[in-house]
């Protein structure tokens, strides 16, 4: 049976190690794609360090996001072809032939998405982890998001919210970059956002109306969105997530608004204001969302090739799978600003 390299979990706390992982075949629905290019993303250093409660068989194989060739079709497969040139997030089901760590691997077909010829596999490689969590907690329907009308529906989705202001969370980071893009398409204004200020000529290029600086305190925060707007502001999207910016976005809300955040924590939440909170899932693998997932997926192909929505910028990492471990600490770290970590499986020696 063919083989090929793959970056191995063999337990928690342990370090990642390189060996053989067998080339599985695709099953109904699936797709094998050789990968030219893989990610790296918070949970893959945090998930070797911590665990989670879905890991359960080791070793594992383990990545969640890439881009690549497919080279086989599972049955019933009809929206690709040999050849075709993918971007996609993996199962998130921890078996390791769905992980994106490796040289080739198995994803779902329906919730791929097709490469636009006007961008390399390292720009596809960052786009679907950064791109889903504002996505479905913004345009899926009660409950399981907040149900604003998504920017591809065909009647006034694009610009529905002109006038309504949003506050992104930390918009530097690879969700908080797509969360403007979005925004911006959906005609949120004025787009509000906190970053490191080195970062603000390349936030305000993806359509940032104000970037404030990470580092004002939550009174001041609010002081200067009152400032910039005097409507309410009913939504805000923390991409980050920590005790102190989940409690700043949800003080600033008016009564009735809606946040989004991507982990859950320590929230003072107030009795009777009516606001409501959504926790974000980076994956259109889950059923509520699967049907939404795949249509966003096909507007997003066009939206890339048409430049509507640009990707992250990436830094390659050399040394192929060799280079992830160390990839890893830098993002622990913390060494790492509006910028998404790149590795390609192939050059792995």
């Amino acid at each position: 049976m063919a083989t090929q390299k793959a970056l191995w979990l063999t337990k928690v706390g342990e370090p990642l190690t390189i060996g053989q992982n067998t080339i599985p075949e695709p099953g109904p629905g699936d797709i094998l794609v050789k990968n030219e290019s893989v990610s790296l993303n918070p949970m893959d250093w945090i998930f070797p360090k911590v665990g989670f409660y879905m890991m359960k068989n080791f070793p594992v194989v383990i990545g969640e996001e890439g881009a690549g060739v497919v080279v086989k079709l599972g049955e019933g497969v009809t929206n690709l072809a040999v050849g075709d040139r993918v971007y996609y997030a993996t199962k998130f089901n921890f078996e390791s032939d769905y992980a994106a760590f490796q040289e080739y691997t198995l994803i779902s077909a329906d919730i791929a998405g097709k490469l636009p010829a006007n961008l390399s596999f390292d720009q596809g490689a960052s786009i679907c982890i950064g791109i889903a969590p504002f996505t479905a907690a913004t345009y899926v329907p009660e409950p399981h998001g907040h149900g604003y009308t998504p920017p591809f529906e065909s009647e006034g989705g694009v610009g529905k919210y002109k006038g309504h202001p949003i506050l992104i969370m930390a918009g530097g980071a690879s969700l908080g970059q797509y969360a403007i893009q979005l925004a911006r398409l959906s005609g949120f204004s004025p787009i509000i956002t906190t970053a490191s200020l080195h970062n603000k000529d390349l936030l305000i290029s993806l359509g940032a109306t104000h970037v404030l600086d990470r580092k004002l305190s939550a009174s001041q925060l609010k002081e200067e969105v009152a400032n910039i707007t005097s409507t309410p502001v009913m939504y805000a999207f923390d991409s980050i997530s920590l005790d102190d910016t989940r409690q700043a976005a949800y003080d600033i809300l008016a009564p009735g608004g809606k946040l989004t955040v991507v982990r859950r924590g320590s929230l003072k939440e107030v009795e009777g204001s009516g606001k409501g909170v959504v926790q974000a899932f980076g994956s259109f693998e889950l059923p509520r969302v699967r049907e939404f997932g795949g249509k966003f997926m096909r507007e997003l192909d066009s939206w890339l090739a048409e430049g509507k929505i640009k990707p992250n910028r990436v830094e390659v990492l050399p040394g192929g799978l060799h280079g992830i471990a160390a990839g890893l600490e830098r993002l622990e770290s913390g060494a790492v600003s509006a910028t998404k970590f790149i590795v390609r499986p192939q050059e792995t020696v």
